[in-house]
């Protein structure tokens, strides 16, 4: 019997989750459909309750219902709770699950895909929205030295510390505040590589042989990497692999078994 599996977005045309999700299946055996589901404004809950009712098992969440995915859910994990948004439905009976996989998927690729175990390393997270907050519990999870939150809006960055006070002293500056203190990890998680922007961090940061990270990806080489490699940063990464390993992350909640990533990086990304 094959199971049904969708991603819930508005706009979700453009997405590669099927071909993504389609190999996963084509690599573990498993037989599955995976869809997009274009869900109206206002239509999310609805459309959610009628692919349950159609015998789905799962599904992905992308923008702008990752809040409603979260409110929706009767079992959130830790991970979606703290980042305030699920991006992955699962349906037990009854009940709806509810996880974020972003982080997780983040940290798979920097610590495994880039090589960069970060136990006693110094990260420098670089923004306090809804990319930072979902990263945040797996960060520190990683056991780092230190963690710095930076962000325009200093209370932001103060907001998510607070949060993860009874789990780690992590630290929350505004940019100005950063001095000449260099990062083993810097994590850019604002939105300003997607409009060409860069955010105003020295190249201090940045230690010698640095990895830096943007989660966007698909715009060409941002301002922030090529800042990155100028100021010294011996690695440069952007959001293709947290994309990639989020998926398997989902898929592995799904199903049980993690599929190999490593041919997806081939079917996604643009040929140079």
């Amino acid at each position: 019997m094959t199971d049904h599996y969708a991603l819930f977005g508005h706009p979700v045309a453009h997405s590669k989750s099927p071909a993504v999700h389609h190999a996963f299946a084509a690599q573990t055996g498993d037989d599955l459909r995976y869809e997009l589901i274009d869900a109206p404004p206002g239509g999310f809950a609805q459309a959610v309750a009628a692919f349950r009712a159609g015998g789905g098992r799962g599904a992905n969440v992308t923008m702008p219902f990752k809040l409603e995915a979260l409110a929706l859910a009767t079992r959130p994990s830790a991970r979606a709770t703290l980042a305030g948004a699920a991006n992955c439905l699962k349906f037990d009976g009854d009940a709806i699950l509810a996880d974020n996989m972003d982080g997780v998927g983040l940290l798979h690729d920097i610590q495994v895909n880039q090589a960069t175990p970060l136990a006693g390393r110094r990260v420098l997270l670089m923004g306090a929205g809804g990319a930072a907050r979902g990263a945040i519990l797996p960060l520190i999870e990683a056991g780092p030295a230190a963690l710095t939150i930076v962000n325009r809006t200093l209370s932001k960055a103060q907001a998510l510390r607070d949060a993860c006070a009874d789990r780690f002293p992590v630290r929350a500056v505004g940019y100005g505040d950063l001095g000449d203190q260099a990062h083993d990890l810097v994590l850019n998680a604002t939105s300003a590589s997607m409009n060409g922007e860069l955010p105003p961090a020295p190249d201090a940061v940045f230690a010698p042989g640095a990895l830096a990270y943007d989660v966007v990806y698909g715009h060409g080489p941002s301002p922030f990497l090529a800042q990155a490699r100028r100021a010294g940063a011996g690695r440069l990464a952007d959001g293709l692999g947290m994309l990639i390993e989020q998926a398997a992350e989902s898929y592995l909640w799904w199903r049980g078994t993690r599929p190999g990533t490593a041919p997806l990086f081939t079917l996604l990304r643009p040929a140079t």
